[in-house]
């Protein structure tokens, strides 16, 4: 039987490449796993549009999904949802914020239908929130940058992401190192990079704590 860590880490690995790179360099077995879980909950929503090919039907799936944070910052996530389990546990033990989970449901919502990406939703919350599961609450501004730049990276905008890491890493120097796992994959600018490549840069950019 494929223990459950196992099955989220390896969705996590096939959806989010990048981040689950950067999951690698955190040693702690528990807060990777309740990393991993935060991812594959993104995972599953970013894979909902290239499953439905109707607006309204992706909208539903969507709602579905926002019903079910009621469930999982009450403790009581719907049971034997492997992600929703996971991310229930990471919720009460790092007492995540459910704001930033809401917010990016709707940003989901918004983009279901043509609605401009609103990067803060898409990735600051979620950002912060990783950063929040590594090194508890309080740094939501030193990762707010990272984020930005992640953004811009993801979204077609590489030079405007490189003009953007002298603000990043100044504003990562109070950030703990404990935390640099949830922002290290701000550094692959370059998604085209080969794995080998990105490995490289990613333990460049933690040994340093700079992206």
């Amino acid at each position: 039987m494929i223990d459950r860590r196992d099955q989220l880490d390896a969705q996590v690995r096939a959806a989010d490449p990048d981040r689950w790179l950067s999951s690698r360099f955190v040693a702690d077995p528990e807060l990777r796993a309740d990393l991993i879980a935060l991812y594959a909950f993104e995972a599953e929503l970013m894979g909902i549009p290239s499953k439905v090919t109707q607006p309204l039907l992706a909208e539903m799936r969507f709602t579905w999904w926002a019903d079910q944070m009621d469930g999982v910052f009450a403790g009581e996530p719907r049971k034997g949802h492997p992600v929703l389990e996971a991310l229930a546990a990471a919720a009460v033990r790092h007492g995540l914020d459910r704001a930033p989970f809401d917010g990016l449901i709707r940003a989901h919502i918004g983009r279901v239908h043509d609605e401009p990406h609103d990067l803060d939703a898409f990735y600051v919350g979620p950002m912060q929130s990783a950063a929040r599961i590594l090194a508890g609450p309080g740094h939501e501004a030193a990762v707010a940058p990272a984020a930005r730049l992640r953004a811009l990276s993801q979204t077609g905008r590489a030079d405007e992401a490189r003009a953007l890491c002298p603000e990043a890493n100044a504003a990562l120097k109070a950030l703990p190192p404990k935390a640099f796992p949830a922002v290290a994959h701000a550094a692959l600018i370059d998604h085209a990079a080969p794995e080998p490549l990105k490995r490289l840069r990613l333990t460049w950019a933690v040994l340093r704590g700079r992206v």
